[in-house]
């Protein structure tokens, strides 16, 4: 099959690269030269473990290639994805649905005979029925099917979900079009991957239902944490014990500072605009969204607190400042809110990442960011682990204790066990454990 990609983020570089590993012919179209440039140097825009390897094997054996040039990436083309942003819209909260129309507009222009248009981008309820309207206003007489085929990949593990993801949703009853992605799926088929075909509106909200629900289990448990607190609980023991009921599962059950990212602050939002549009509000929703805000911006007052209540003038050591582990992604991380916080009661920060310090320094300002861990922590009068990246779970504590000034760990996300860290010395303090 030949596919063509309307986008090199996060979706749509993934994606093509996928689809390509999976025998397919594809080419990823972007309007950024400086991208496509970097791509064609065999240079990743984004970190995802695993990537560059797979983009270099592709473009290597001839079924991967990226270009500027929409025109003659879809003339040819079985299936067009258009795989733009979607980002939250200034003012109002929906998704901003400006780069999908002017993408499949241009789509229309060109394409020729029977052409399926999948609307990979995250959208809302009824988007896909305006984009079937603006491009046959612009091309009445082609051939073409739009389908929804939402994305279910996680950061950090996105080739993976890919490859081996739980289901594959498609939005369409059209038996052309129907045909045509089961055979650009056809190499799940030997894993018996669940592929889901329904109304095109049906794939639309199944995506924002399926974020929004995720990102309810992690405020969830982000309050019983804040219950534990009070009680004398324990929260990790509680997320076992309901975890353990099938019915529940244990994932996305880790308290911490609250969800950020490329997704659910942006979806929960864009659910929540839709369904008022809509009539029918979704108060649980609208909660998680108010909530999840409230809990990212009260994390600083937790390291305030740990400094005994005034943090002006001292150093506070950052570890982390991705939204989550083996991605560079700092949309919407927690780091922002309570590194801002931390600025504004007169700390000095000083922080590490692996990987997200380029994108940090576009979105904050006044930090001095160190080569590594035990750097970040040299001279700081407290720790604060955001981040869980792997490296900071294996700390040489007794070399971060000669480090710090003060044996203060303010530990977001769980990483270590009380007790081990009081019998160190350590003044620790954690997410809803006694």
């Amino acid at each position: 099959m030949n596919a063509t990609i309307i986008g090199t983020g996060y979706v749509g570089l993934v994606s093509g690269v996928c689809f390509a590993d999976f025998g397919h012919n594809v080419i990823c179209v972007d309007k950024d030269p400086e991208k496509i440039n970097m791509l064609n140097a065999g240079e990743m825009p984004i970190f995802e473990p695993g990537l560059a390897t797979l983009v270099k094997k592709n473009v290597e054996a001839g079924r991967l290639s990226f270009t500027t040039q929409t025109s003659a990436a879809v003339k040819n083309a079985d299936a067009v994805f258009i795989a733009v942003g979607t980002p939250t819209r200034r003012g109002d909260g929906h998704a901003d649905l400006s780069y999908v129309y002017a993408a499949a507009e241009e789509i229309a222009a060109e394409i020729e005979g029977f052409t399926v248009i999948v609307t990979k981008s995250t959208v809302p309820v009824g988007t896909g029925d305006e984009v079937e309207m603006r491009m046959r206003r612009v091309n009445p007489d082609a051939d073409f099917t739009v389908v929804s085929n939402p994305e279910f990949l996680r950061e950090g593990a996105a080739i993976s979900d890919f490859k081996r993801p739980d289901r594959v949703v498609v939005g369409t009853d059209e038996p052309r079009a129907i045909e045509v992605m089961k055979q650009l799926y056809r190499p799940l088929f030997i894993n018996e991957t669940p592929i889901l075909f329904t109304s095109r509106r049906t794939a639309e909200l199944t995506k924002y239902a399926a974020n929004a629900f995720l990102a309810t289990k992690i405020t969830f448990i982000n309050e019983m944490a804040d219950l534990c607190e009070k009680v004398g609980a324990n929260v990790q023991d509680v997320s076992r014990g309901i975890g353990l009921d099938n019915r529940i599962g244990k994932k996305f059950l880790h308290a911490g500072p609250g969800y950020g990212g490329s997704c659910f602050p942006k979806d929960t939002l864009a659910i929540v605009k839709t369904a008022q549009d809509f009539g029918a509000p979704v108060k649980i929703i609208e909660a998680v969204e108010q909530v999840n805000k409230d809990r990212k911006r009260s994390m600083a007052a937790r390291v305030i607190e740990a400094c005994e209540g005034d943090v002006a003038g001292k150093v506070i050591g950052v570890l982390g400042l991705a939204f989550k582990p083996n991605t560079d992604d700092m949309r919407d991380s927690p780091s922002l809110d309570i590194i801002s916080a931390l600025q504004a009661a007169g700390a000095h920060i000083q922080a590490y990442d692996p990987e997200a310090m380029d994108e940090a320094k576009s979105l904050l300002e006044n930090i001095d960011y160190k080569d590594n861990a035990y750097d970040t922590v040299n001279g700081a009068d407290a720790l604060v682990i955001i981040t869980e990246w792997d490296q900071f779970r294996a700390l040489d504590l007794e070399r971060v204790k000669a480090l710090l000034k003060t044996p203060i760990i303010v530990d977001l996300r769980n990483v270590y066990v009380p007790n081990d860290m009081k019998d160190m010395g350590f003044a620790y303090s954690s997410i809803g454990r006694p």
